[in-house]
């Protein structure tokens, strides 16, 4: 989750959404990512995206069913379902997205096999996104 922290403060360094998300296959990152979607212009450049089509590419092939996606905040609908459609074997976020985040339709958006886990780092992860939303308000 350090790691998805680090890309976070990449994506507010530019002036996006902090949101960072890694792709862990076998103890060795092979995807990271962070919002884009300013950047690029992109309404689907989510860090999870970014992080899976990374990680697809390093590995070869479309399924990740032996990564571990780590995310510093729940992932909404579109990135459940990219997770879903690649087999993350593992889903781990940071803090949860009462608003935006797919917990809000259920769980059954991921994959049947993917092992979710949340709360993790969870005040850190809240905190930059937070600070982000309470700046952008002055």
């Amino acid at each position: 989750m350090r790691s998805a922290l680090g890309e976070a403060r990449k994506a507010l360094e530019r002036g996006e959404v902090p949101i960072g998300a890694v792709v862990v296959c076998g103890g060795t990152v092979v995807g990271r990512g962070h919002n884009l979607v300013e950047t690029l212009g992109d309404a689907t450049a989510h860090a999870e995206m970014q992080a899976v089509t990374a990680a697809a590419a390093t590995l070869g092939g479309k399924y990740l069913n032996e990564c571990t996606l780590y995310v510093t905040v729940e992932p909404c609908v579109m990135c459940a379902g990219a997770c879903a459609w690649s087999q993350v074997g593992r889903v781990v976020y940071g803090a949860a997205d009462p608003k935006r985040g797919f917990l809000r339709f259920g769980p059954s958006l991921l994959h049947p096999r993917t092992v979710l886990c949340g709360g993790v780092l969870e005040e850190e992860c809240s905190r930059l996104v937070t600070q982000f939303f309470a700046a952008l308000r002055r």
